[in-house]
């Protein structure tokens, strides 16, 4: 096997994959580092186990309502390990058919972990690799916070790996991984309490979501505990406790999870061998057509601290390998207006700006319409839940440059959604548009 690639990948996850298979589709040889297997912290590790949970979540709620529904239903149990085992089952699944279509692209795949040992040559299990052009594309993983104790607590990793559901749990993070796994785990009967260092969770996020979101949790029954900077944990008479700087002690917890960030996958890669500049928490510096500081050595994804989604990843890659080997010098990801959804429960879904942000850029020149509803499903409900959407427009043409959902089917609506703000359509283009009936999309339609 020949050792001299016109492209070596680091990385065979989201990123690295699409780059490497649209590279190979344009005749390149190209070569992926990987040790563990195919499809990064979105098929192992996170989006597709993680909306696995969240379906079953979503199940346990419809279970609750389906009495409202005319169903007799007198009482159900779930059984954790059974959902477990066909999640694993269906990833290795993925895992396989990455494999197998990487190998019909023609990719090799090199089970090493690679590393730098000069600006073109990557070492792999004993081996030296050449390569005209190098990405990285490592990736990240869950942070733990310094402090004693920490080890007893789990990260979104080891979410995945319980074989069995915790009575009693704590989460310490305000990001979108603590909120989505508080929803699964009190979906599924635990007891939930999420940590927030500051005064609720999901701070970049729109002030109505914040609150919608907020009210959401409390009325299913999870307790935010703000002002809550972790300073200690460990194992007492029954079971774990947390401990906060201001004194707290919270205890009798089975399973203790931190949600407070991601680190990037960069110490073992000997990036200084290859001229390959980080930030002070080592992500990767790229510009906007993910060169970094080096000459023909690139990084796309998590490991960039760039936008840190899956399809934020794949665009990336295949962007890149366009502007490689299909001369397209001017092709690249811009990183405005992607739409983002929280699977939590209810999900939330969100394409542009912020009402704070708009203001900040635009100043009076803004203007925002807001609904809030009961959606239709909780009409013969005794349970009563809700939905808040949010249009935020600038300029005399009102051009929309945000929108912001929370409630059932935010997900699944946001994406057409986000075509149409990237498009630079206005609010005069929303009303014209003939409303579904009946929907809750309708309501982005028909704001006055």
């Amino acid at each position: 096997m020949s050792l001299n690639f016109d492209l070596l990948v680091i990385g065979g996850g989201s990123g690295g994959l699409a780059a490497a298979q649209r590279a190979a589709e344009y005749g390149a040889s190209v070569a992926v580092f990987e040790p563990k297997p195919l499809g990064g912290t979105c098929v192992n590790v996170g989006c597709v186990p993680k909306k696995v949970m969240w379906s079953t979540a979503a199940l346990a709620h419809g279970l609750a309502d389906a009495s409202g529904y005319g169903f007799d239903l007198d009482s159900w149990r779930h059984d954790w390990g059974t959902i477990k085992t066909r999640r694993d089952a269906y990833v290795a699944r993925l895992n396989a058919i990455y494999a197998k279509n990487i190998e019909a692209k023609g990719v090799t795949h090199i089970a090493e972990n690679g590393y730098f040992t000069g600006s073109r040559t990557i070492s792999a299990g004993g081996k030296s690799y050449q390569g005209k052009h190098i990405i990285i594309a490592t990736g990240g993983y869950p942070a733990r916070p310094d402090i004693p104790g920490a080890e007893h607590g789990i990260t979104s990793d080891g979410f995945f790996e319980l074989d069995e559901r915790p009575d009693k749990v704590a989460i310490v993070g305000s990001g979108y991984v603590a909120v989505e796994l508080a929803g699964m785990f009190r979906g599924l009967g635990s007891e939930v309490s999420i940590f927030v260092r500051y005064d609720g969770v999901l701070r970049n996020f729109d002030d109505m979501i914040r609150q919608e979101l907020d009210d959401a949790l409390s009325k299913d029954g999870i307790t935010v505990v703000t002002e809550a900077i972790p300073s200690k944990a460990g194992t007492g008479h029954s079971g774990l406790f947390l401990e906060t700087r201001d004194g707290r002690v919270f205890n009798d917890f089975d399973c203790l999870l931190w949600a407070v960030g991601r680190k990037p996958n960069t110490e073992d890669l000997a990036l200084e061998k290859a001229g390959v500049d980080v930030d002070p928490r080592g992500f990767v510096l790229v510009d906007d057509f993910q060169n970094t500081g080096a000459e023909h050595i690139y990084a796309v994804g998590d490991v960039t601290g760039r936008v840190s989604l899956t399809p934020v990843a794949i665009a990336a890659g295949r962007r890149l390998a366009d502007r490689l080997f299909d001369n397209q010098p001017d092709r690249h990801l811009n990183y405005n207006n992607i739409a983002t959804v929280v699977f939590s429960h209810p999900p939330i879904g969100t394409v542009g700006l912020t009402e704070a942000e708009a203001r900040a850029e635009y100043g009076d020149i803004v203007k925002v319409y807001h609904s809030a509803f009961v959606p239709m499903y909780y009409a013969v409900l005794e349970s009563e839940g809700r939905a808040a959407m949010k249009l935020i427009t600038a300029g005399e043409q009102e051009k929309v440059v945000g929108i912001h959902v929370i409630g059932d089917g935010a997900d699944e609506m946001m994406q057409g959604f986000s075509v149409a703000i990237g498009m630079g359509a206005t609010k005069e283009d929303f009303d014209n548009t003939v409303a579904i009936h009946p929907t809750s999309a309708e309501e982005l339609v028909t704001m006055r």
